[in-house]
């Protein structure tokens, strides 16, 4: 698939480390796919849909400073959407860790769409930090821990009574820093696992699962087709939480 070009119509400053961009091109896509986004001359870069045409993105490295560097009526290439998405069942807990609410709060806005319940759980570093809380709290209840202590929870989100001793008849879906996602995983009943969906961040080179540069150990997955949602059992005795590769293929510790 060929790049589209589109152009920037909107920035919004989501949080200070995290920007929204609205594009003129729309995707139908099903919560948790992605696109491809090629900044030029500088790299392309996997990038979960937040909403139909915008992706929301953390400042975190030579691409994405690139990206923070455009203006509206800058261009990009998108191709896309890939991957496989969230599946949706009744009730619905979402667990949320900073930028990573940004593919959960679609899927939010899905399951309220379809009259399910839905309660959320958001953690950042700090109240600054938190993303989209608004939208979630649309959707449903919202539940909210901070590392500072600065709103909600003082700690983990992962520490919150509603996942706190890994029991819920909810079905999971959670987005965010790997480490609290595994941390997550690790509390969660065998029953909650098998409800559970992930969505893991790898460096994607080519989206189309040729390449293998994104391969999960010790199974082969491929993150870019048949993720980024991953169910909870098929994460169990994986590299999962302990490391991930990096461009050269060399693995790098979490």
């Amino acid at each position: 698939m060929k790049p589209v070009n589109a152009t920037i119509i909107e920035i919004r400053n989501e949080t200070p480390s995290v920007r929204s961009f609205v594009f003129d091109v729309s995707f139908d896509f099903t919560p948790g796919q992605y696109v491809m986004v090629w900044i030029r001359g500088i790299d392309e870069i996997p990038m979960s849909l937040s909403d139909h045409n915008t992706i929301t993105v953390q400042n975190v490295g030579d691409a994405t400073s690139a990206l923070f560097r455009l203006v509206i009526g800058d261009t990009v290439g998108l191709r896309g959407p890939y991957g496989n998405g969230f599946d949706l069942h009744d009730p619905v807990l979402l667990v949320a860790g900073g930028v990573g609410a940004a593919p959960l709060a679609p899927l939010a806005e899905a399951a309220t769409g379809q009259g399910f319940d839905v309660l959320t759980l958001i953690g950042a570093r700090t109240r600054s930090e938190l993303l989209f809380q608004r939208r979630f709290e649309v959707a449903g209840e919202v539940r909210i821990a901070t590392d500072d202590g600065s709103a909600g929870f003082p700690g983990l989100v992962t520490d919150l009574n509603e996942i706190a001793d890994g029991r819920t008849s909810r079905h999971i879906y959670s987005c965010g820093p790997e480490q609290m996602m595994y941390a997550l995983l690790q509390r969660l009943d065998e029953q909650a696992i098998e409800r559970a969906r992930f969505s893991l961040h790898r460096h994607i080179k080519c989206g189309l699962g040729i390449c293998g540069a994104c391969c999960i150990d010790p199974s082969g997955a491929r993150v870019c087709v048949d993720g980024p949602v991953f169910r909870g059992a098929a994460l169990v005795d994986s590299e999962f939480g302990r490391y991930r590769r990096g461009a050269d293929g060399v693995r790098i510790r979490l």
